[in-house]
């Protein structure tokens, strides 16, 4: 079915979970809905704050800007606004744009009648950054221990932040996380590199999928088929983001030392005596 006669069939009323008809409406090739305006209007008011942070910090070069969460002397209690208030209104604004991008997802599933599998895995992203801004300040009792809004100034927060966990690699979760993600591109890049092996092969007719079968499981034993290896993407860039997730949130809240003095527990085993 061409692309156009595919939206013309579903784009159709309902499927909306707010305001109805009201805002069911598309611009160009674009589906809006109630959250579609509530993630304009959160995604503007943010933006706009950091822009009137930056103005009056008085940077203006892009790799440079800093909005900082408040002093960590504050607590979790509302900051004056050039003291860490407009990072608060950002991180507001922020979790308000996620929020609403993932329910109009929802709103675009139910209208095409499929699976809720794309809101849910973005579900991911967005809580591994209410992990970071919100979660774990509020377990550590300040939201200065969010990070800072700015390309450099996050960058140093991450350096920072490992530095004071002396290794942050050797934190376990940590390890889980890196792992997970490393064979999430090793899983994808295979299915990626069997499909454009099949479909451009040197004697120009396009293989099946029984083919690339045949391939894998002449290679490891076994294939896990044309829909499975797509569930196993998915499967294994979920979990990276969600240990990558844990990783953080025990840093700190449940573990303030150096992340390789945690190992002792291993060499202090019976079995090296």
């Amino acid at each position: 079915m061409a692309m156009l006669n595919f939206e013309r069939k579903y784009r159709v009323r309902g499927g909306t979970l707010i305001g109805g008809d009201l805002f069911d409406f598309w611009v160009g090739p674009f589906f809006v809905g109630f959250f579609g305006i509530t993630t304009i209007f959160f995604a503007f008011l943010g933006t706009a704050m950091i822009m009137w942070g930056a103005a009056h910090n008085g940077v203006f070069n892009f790799w440079q800007i800093n909005i900082a969460p408040p002093d960590i002397a504050l607590g979790l209690a509302p900051a004056p606004m050039h003291e860490g208030g407009i990072w608060q209104i950002v991180t507001i604004c922020a979790l308000g744009a996620f929020g609403s991008w993932l329910m109009r997802e929802v709103e675009i599933c139910r209208k095409l009648g499929i699976g809720f599998h794309v809101p849910i895995a973005y579900g991911f992203a967005v809580f591994a950054y209410f992990t970071l801004n919100v979660i774990r300040p509020i377990m550590m009792g300040a939201w200065g221990h969010g990070f800072p809004y700015g390309i450099m100034s996050h960058l140093d927060w991450v350096s920072n932040t490992g530095y004071q966990y002396l290794h942050f690699h050797y934190n376990p979760a940590h390890m889980i996380a890196v792992s997970l993600f490393f064979t999430t591109t090793l899983a994808l890049g295979l299915h990626g590199a069997l499909i454009l092996s099949s479909t451009n092969p040197s004697d120009g007719v396009v293989k099946t999928p029984e083919h690339e079968d045949t391939f894998f499981r002449d290679i490891i034993g076994y294939s896990v088929g044309t829909l499975g290896i797509h569930r196993v993407g998915l499967f294994l860039a979920l979990a990276a983001v969600f240990w990558s997730a844990v990783c953080i949130i025990i840093s700190g809240p449940f573990w303030t030392k150096g992340w390789p003095e945690w190992w002792t527990w291993w060499l202090n085993m019976p079995i090296w005596n």
